[in-house]
């Protein structure tokens, strides 16, 4: 039960993530919560095999600030990947006089 709580948590933070980091027309409204809620329960289960108790404090808090971060760096790394991708893609659409701008 509690890896679905740290999952949704995940999600609520990668939801977040995408609305506060500039560049979010550059990659689809999934991505940036479902980086966040994977992250959120790939280290919750590490954590539990490493034998952090499921009830402590640290566990949640280590899960959610890997989740946090992660979704952060995806969604400035994509939008900012993606924004360069597409002036390129631009640029060279343009001199064949392909571009509508």
């Amino acid at each position: 039960m509690e890896l679905l709580f740290v999952a949704l948590g995940g999600a609520i933070l990668g939801l977040g993530a995408r609305y506060a980091v500039p560049r979010r027309r550059f990659h689809g409204v999934v991505l940036v919560p479902a980086v966040g809620t994977g992250v959120a329960a790939v280290v919750w289960v590490a954590l539990t095999w490493l034998g952090m108790p499921w009830d402590g404090g640290w566990i949640w808090v280590v899960s959610l600030v890997a989740s946090a971060a992660a979704a952060v760096g995806v969604a400035y790394l994509v939008g900012r990947r993606r924004e360069d991708d597409d002036a390129r893609t631009f640029e060279r659409l343009a001199r064949f006089g392909l571009a509508r701008g």
